[in-house]
């Protein structure tokens, strides 16, 4: 019996002082970030926006305690111009929603909306307007994850491309002393444009220091170099190249 009250006293104590840290300490109910960054050239799926120069890239990013979430991003580019059209700026528009399946096994689903202010794709021969909508799920487990995107829209400008995919498979792990190991490979499959499939890797690593993150990467694809080379300078934007991006989130 005195076993039983000193349990039941223990028990007592411990949710009392479990109220109080979470009186003190509460989960709130959202909350919002900024980031910014810079990076010597901006890599989507491996494949160069800026014709293999840096450049200058911010957003916010909105999230519940139920796992919603909304955001901006924004990123100075070149290709659209590579493209014969307008415009030195993309924008995407994102949302979903993300949590845990099981314990250790988090899912991630939601929409993307990529927009190219004033491009002008769409009166070029060969082209239609740039703006692509694609919705996404991702299930991870530990460190490792695997996403798939589905355009809803044509891709990124590429004639009668809607239902176009792109698979991404990798891993983000925790080495110690502060770095993390970025292992990532893709596979973007082009709906009727088969010219420009192709496979891409990154291997990377970061750490965050005291004013910002520092990331290294290493990436390259098996892209056509027809498909995917500047007009402008005669770059090949899917080559294999080193990256380096400094950014901070506040």
């Amino acid at each position: 019996m005195k076993a039983s009250i000193q349990a039941l006293a223990g028990l007592a104590l411990a949710l009392t002082l479990a109220d109080t840290a979470q009186a003190q300490d509460p989960t709130p109910a959202s909350s919002i970030s900024w980031n910014v960054a810079v990076t010597s050239d901006y890599r989507y799926r491996a494949i160069s926006q800026t014709r293999l120069r840096p450049a200058l890239q911010g957003g916010v990013d909105y999230v519940h305690a139920d796992g919603w979430y909304a955001g901006a991003w924004a990123s100075t580019i070149k290709w659209v111009e590579d493209a014969g059209g307008d415009g030195e700026v993309e924008i995407d528009v994102y949302g979903g929603k993300r949590g845990e399946l099981s314990p250790g096994l988090s899912y991630d689903v939601g929409v993307l909306r990529y927009f190219y202010p004033d491009n002008g794709m769409g009166r070029l021969p060969g082209w239609v307007n740039a703006h692509t909508t694609e919705v996404y799920a991702q299930l991870g487990y530990g460190p490792a994850y695997i996403k798939y995107s589905h355009a809803t829209t044509n891709l990124f400008g590429f004639v009668d491309s809607e239902n176009s995919g792109y698979l991404d498979v990798g891993a983000n792990v925790d080495v110690g002393n502060g770095f993390t190991l970025q292992l990532h490979a893709g596979r973007q499959e082009v709906k009727n444009n088969p010219a420009s499939d192709y496979t891409d890797w990154k291997i990377g690593l970061s750490r965050p220091f005291a004013l910002a993150t520092v990331s290294v990467a290493y990436l390259g694809t098996s892209a056509n170099e027809l498909a995917y080379t500047s007009p402008v300078n005669g770059k090949f934007t899917g080559r294999d190249a080193l990256q380096l991006t400094v950014s901070r989130t506040f």
